[in-house]
Formats: structure tokens, C-alpha cells, sequence
């Protein structure tokens, strides 16, 4: 069946495109297009074409069986020359997401006409690339130089209404996309036709304004090269003409093309589409999310329950007693609110968020529950009190979860009637914002249980990952090898600044030591000293010895740093190099890249070990815990990447 096909409505052609799953670019694609050119242009009865896709989404982009190999012809910058020099005038009619390239053939077009629920975008950076079919260029002639600067360099969709605002879309419509476009190409032949977007003018920007951008945009890529050598092709745009502008971009676009970072990218792009829908579980399918009950309002149960409202699921929220129910609600409330300070939420957007969330001091609440996350202290006797409760009230086939990060689950499952229907879901926090979801099953769990469990992932648009059951699971076990290796620096003589400044180099937004001030020494202080008191050999850190002097952290005033009150810039510490002088032996000496390094190998080491034992399913799942979980830098492509790499 040919991917393109043509139909007429009077003197309107309709093109219509159908390469499924997502009418990726293919090459026959692509020849497809071009040919359909060709004929309509020869059919004097054509007066304006629709260009239209079947399926759930106009062009998605590029094909990504196609990633890495030698393009083949009609290439897509030509194709989109063509569409835009046809003798009779294109009308793009996009649903679903027009994307990358897909927005690329969207602007060859005289119009673009979406429905009110598609979106558009560049996201060429995040796979370490620049659009290299004219979005660099084209983009800014039709929606200005600063709207295609932040619509190019971070690489986020918007939404057709927005994209309406900013000129990118020409009509947003509703109902038969179909119908509104071919009445909009027909109203359109009454009307002069705008000029191409190639022949548009564009406006220089104020003085100033690039030196800006370019600050801005290197503060937040921390070594991503591909956002910065987007600006300087939207920049060309300005200054030089189409033509010139179109060779800089395919210039920059074929050179990352082949680059480390666009391969590390791309191997990140495809252990997140992979990650969601393990193989072993593609013909289970998982148990009914309707209903979902959350047990702790503190941080991270209030934050679970934001993220489950944020997928529009219902949630019902136990507390110990009514004050603590309050508390939760505000909690939520505030997450709540500050959507609509940062601009993601509407103000009645989050009152509905907090209205769909019930609260209760009574487990009886959970009863008619389909799934129910218990989110309390970091105790096993506390959650396996609240497991008994729930063994009591809730329904015998409900799924329930625990949120613990560290202690063994099998141990909170055993008060469990039918521990087959029981798992861990470890949350990161703030649970709302964090993408990663560590799934860890129990041997009892059953597979219908486990398939549920990343169920919710998608649903909640979450990075699930199946972790085994080991001390800290897949993360936390890193990061505890992570922290001691970058103590065993600091005993060997080098300065606990020189090893953050060297991770901040590599492109991590802090190093370990001020990550530890922010989040508080004392979580994983308490936490050895548990395991103290169960009689394990934990040998003393430094981090002991500076909780023990009463140094927790930015909490305190002072962690592994001083700070001064309201504010968070880390300070080197005179008390520090006191306390931990006789841990210190002077004279070691590394350059940052030497340090990153060597931090980055005790990252893998541990990986490959925790894959070894079966812990983690594969490297790219543990590369993924460490990117969406605990900062690795994206372009990097995680520990086991880098590793393999080097």
C-alpha cells in the first residue's frame, strides 16, 4: 500500500500521508511527497493542496530505523524547497504532533491549520543534533528570532494555541480536521497569498540580545553542545541570506550528526522509548488504575499524589489523625500553587487538581481501591503497620505498594495477605517533578502485579525501571558508592571544592558534596547508624564526623560547606578542614577531568556489578536511573555508556 495518496475535493487536492505508527520520514516517505509535487503541479485543475495524515499524528519526524546511516534521496531539505516552490499553495492540516522534521515539511508549506489539541516542535537538541531541513531558518521568518531561539534550543513543543500566538500555526481549528482545512485552502485562494517563508523579512534583534541568549543557553546545557550550535544557526538566519543560512545549518546539522554526544543521545532516545514496555511483559496486561489510595501526606506522599493528579487519576489520602490530613492537603495545595506561579498551571486547573484528592483518617477510605502507595517514614516497623492495615481494609485483589528506598521489601510484604499483589514503587523527589520510578517486585509478585506497576509509569509519564532487591536498589547503591569514592578523594588530599567544581565540569548541576549540604548528611547518617545498631560492620565516613559536630547541611548553616543565612552559595569551611584533618592525607594531586573520571569508572564499576547479580535488567536501565534519577548529564549517555565508550 503506498505511503502516499491523493484524493480531490473539487479543485482542492487532498494529499493524504499513512506510514504508521507515527508516518515516520521514511524514503519512500519522502519520494512519496516529493512525486505528489510533481503530479499536482502538472494538474491544471489543482488550484491548493491539503496536506493530511491518518493515524494518531501528522509527521512525527525523522525515522528512527534510519538513525545513523547514509541518507538516501529526495533529502528532506530538498523535499521541503519543493513543497514550497509548487506552483499551487500547500496547506499543512496537522494533528497529533508535527515534529522535527515533520514541522520542517509543515513550514515548506504557503499554511499551517491545526487542530486545537496537536502540538509542534523542534526537539533536534535533545538527540544532540540541529533541524536540518530549514527549522533554523525558516522558523524565525515566521515567528520571530526570539520565539524560534526558545522553541530551537530546548527543543519543547508547544501546543497549537500557543503556537497560533507566535505565528507558527495559521489557523487552530476543532472538530473534522479534514473538513477546516479544506475550507480554509479554499478561503485562502479568495485572499492574496503570503509569500513563502523563505522570502519573508526578519527583524534584527535589539543589541545585545545574542550575547544574552548564548549566556543563558550555556548556563543551563552544562556541556550540551547542540543548543549552542542551534543558536549560532538561528543567528546566521539573521545575518545572512536563506541560501547561506540553509548550507550553515546542514553544515552543523551533518557534523553533530556522527558526534559522541549525539550518540550517547541517541542511545538514551531508545532506552526510554523501550523503557515503559518491558518485552517480558508485552502479552501481560495490567490490573484496572482507577481508583488510588496514598498513605502519608508528608513530602513524598504529597508529592506522589500531585503527580497522580496530574494524570487525572483520583486520589484518596490517609493520615494518622486530622491534623496530619491538613497538613497533607497543604501540602498539596502548595505543590499546587506553584504550578500556577511558574505558569504550568491555570488557577482553576488547580483547585480541580486539589478538589479530585479526598482526605482521611480512616483506612475504611481504602477500601474500594485498585492500588494503594504507602508513602511513610523510612521505618519498618511504621510501614508494616500500615500494611496490616491495609491487609484488613482493602479489597483482596487490590495492588500495594510500598515507597521505600532502602529497606527490603520482602520484609514489609510478609504482614501482607497474598503478598503476590504486593511491590515497591520508589518515588524520587519531589515525586511530581522526577521522572524516574524504580519498580521492585518481591519474589511472590505476580506478573499481572508487576505489568500494573508500569502501567502507572506511563500513565503518569514516568521512566519505570525494574530494579532487585539489594541495599539501595539500583540508584541509591551508585550513589553510596558515588559519595564514598569521592570521600576517598578528599582523604587523599584533595579539596572537597575541586571535586564538585570537576562533576559540574562534566556537566552534573552539582557535585556530590553540595548535593549532600542540599538534601541533608544526616538522611544517610541515620541510615548507617541503623544498620550500626543491627550489629553490620559500617565503617565511619566523613560524613559521620561532620553530622556528629551537628553539620547536617544548608539546614544547619553548614555540611560540607558554610552558609551564610538566606543564601545557598557554598563557602569553603575552616570548621571542616578541622574536623576532618587527621582523615586527610595531603600531597595527591588531580586535574578535574582526571577527578570525573575516576568517579564516573566507580559509578560503572558498581553498575556492573548490580547487573551482574541481576539487580538491574540491562546497562541502559541503570544509565537511565542515574540520568532521570540522579543528575548524570543526558549527553553523556550514562555511566555504562560513558563507560563503554571509553
Amino acid at each position: 500500500m503506498p505511503v502516499v495518496t491523493i484524493a480531490r475535493e473539487g479543485e482542492i487536492a487532498v494529499v493524504t500521508v499513512d506510514n504508521p505508527p507515527v508516518n515516520a520520514l521514511s524514503q519512500a516517505l519522502r519520494q512519496g511527497l516529493w512525486d505528489a509535487v510533481d503530479a499536482l503541479d502538472a494538474d491544471p485543475g489543482v488550484r491548493a493542496v491539503v496536506l493530511i495524515c491518518a493515524g494518531r499524528t501528522f509527521i512525527a519526524g525523522a525515522d528512527v530505523s534510519e538513525f545513523g546511516k547514509p541518507p538516501q534521496p529526495p533529502h528532506l531539505p530538498d523535499l521541503v524547497d519543493h513543497i514550497e516552490s509548487a506552483a499551487t499553495p500547500w496547506v499543512a492540516a496537522i494533528h497529533g504532533s508535527a515534529l522535527g522534521g515533520g514541522f520542517e515539511v509543515a513550514l515548506g508549506c504557503r499554511f499551517r491549520v491545526a487542530l486545537d489539541s496537536a502540538s509542534v516542535g523542534l526537539p533536534e537538541v535533545t538527540l544532540g543534533i540541529v533541524p536540518g531541513a530549514s527549522g533554523t531558518v525558516r522558523t524565525p521568518r515566521i515567528a520571530g528570532i526570539a520565539a524560534a531561539v526558545d522553541l530551537v534550543t530546548t527543543g519543547r513543543p508547544v501546543k497549537a494555541p500557543k503556537a497560533r500566538e507566535l505565528g507558527l500555526i495559521d489557523a487552530v481549528v476543532t472538530g473534522e480536521l479534514r473538513a477546516a482545512a479544506v475550507d480554509f485552502a479554499r478561503a485562502a485562494l479568495d485572499r492574496p497569498l503570503p509569500p513563502p517563508v523563505s522570502q519573508r523579512e526578519l527583524t534584527p534583534p535589539e543589541p545585545g540580545f545574542w550575547d544574552e541568549r548564548e549566556a543563558a543557553i550555556a548556563r543551563r546545557a552544562r556541556g550540551d553542545a547542540a543548543p549552542l550550535r542551534a543558536l549560532a544557526c538561528l543567528r546566521k538566519a539573521a545575518e545572512a541570506p536563506f541560501a547561506e543560512a540553509m548550507a550553515f545549518e546542514r553544515a552543523t546539522f551533518l557534523d553533530l550528526r556522527g558526534s559522541d554526544q549525539a550518540q550517547a543521545l541517541r542511545a538514551v532516545f531508545f532506552a526510554e522509548r523501550a523503557a515503559p514496555r518491558p518485552a517480558a511483559l508485552r502479552d501481560i496486561a495490567p490490573l484496572p488504575l482507577a481508583r488510588i489510595g496514598v498513605v502519608g501526606g508528608g513530602t513524598m506522599g504529597a508529592g506522589i499524589a500531585a503527580a497522580l493528579r496530574d494524570a487525572g487519576l483520583p486520589v484518596v489520602l490517609v493520615e494518622r489523625d486530622d491534623e496530619a490530613v491538613a497538613r497533607g492537603i497543604a501540602n498539596l495545595q502548595r505543590i499546587f500553587e506553584g504550578g500556577v506561579k511558574r505558569g504550568k498551571l491555570a488557577p482553576d486547573q488547580a483547585a480541580a487538581r486539589l478538589a479530585g484528592v479526598t482526605g482521611s483518617t480512616d483506612y475504611a477510605a481504602l477500601a474500594d481501591m485498585d492500588l494503594v502507595i504507602e508513602a511513610v517514614f523510612e521505618e519498618i516497623g511504621v510501614k508494616r503497620a500500615v500494611f496490616e492495615e491495609l491487609g484488613r481494609h482493602c479489597r483482596p485483589d487490590a495492588v500495594l505498594a510500598t515507597n521505600t528506598s532502602y529497606l527490603d521489601p520482602r520484609l514489609i510484604a510478609d504482614v501482607v495477605p497474598d503478598p503476590g499483589r504486593f511491590i515497591g514503587l520508589h518515588f524520587f523527589s519531589p515525586a511530581n517533578v522526577m521522572r524516574l520510578l524504580e519498580i521492585v517486585p518481591i519474589p511472590e509478585t505476580r506478573p499481572e502485579v508487576l505489568a500494573t506497576g508500569f502501567a502507572l509509569g506511563r500513565a503518569l509519564g514516568k521512566i519505570p525501571v525494574q530494579a532487585g532487591i539489594c541495599e539501595g536498589f539500583i540508584g541509591n547503591r551508585i550513589l553510596k558508592r558515588y559519595r564514598a569514592a569521592a570521600e576517598d578523594l578528599v582523604r587523599r588530599g584533595i579539596a572537597i571544592a575541586e571535586v564538585d567544581a570537576a562533576m559540574r565540569g562534566y556537566g552534573f548541576a552539582m557535585g556530590p558534596f553540595e548535593a549532600q549540604d542540599l538534601g541533608g548528611l544526616d538522611i544517610a547518617f541515620l541510615q548507617r547508624e541503623g544498620a550500626r545498631a543491627e550489629g553490620r560492620d559500617v565503617p565511619e565516613t566523613l560524613g559521620d564526623i561532620l553530622v556528629r559536630a551537628g553539620r547536617k547541611g544548608q539546614k544547619t548553616g553548614g555540611g560540607w560547606y558554610d552558609y551564610q543565612p538566606g543564601d545557598r552559595t557554598p563557602h569553603p569551611s575552616a570548621e571542616v578542614a578541622g574536623l576532618l584533618a587527621g582523615q586527610i592525607t595531603p600531597g595527591e594531586a588531580m586535574d578535574r577531568p582526571a577527578i570525573a573520571e575516576h568517579l564516573v569508572a566507580q559509578m560503572a564499576a558498581e553498575g556492573e556489578a548490580i547487573q551482574a547479580e541481576g539487580i538491574a535488567q540491562s546497562p541502559s536501565d541503570i544509565d537511565l536511573v542515574e540520568i532521570h534519577g540522579y543528575g548524570f548529564p543526558r549527553w553523556r549517555g550514562g555511566p555504562m555508556f560513558a563507560a563503554r565508550k571509553g
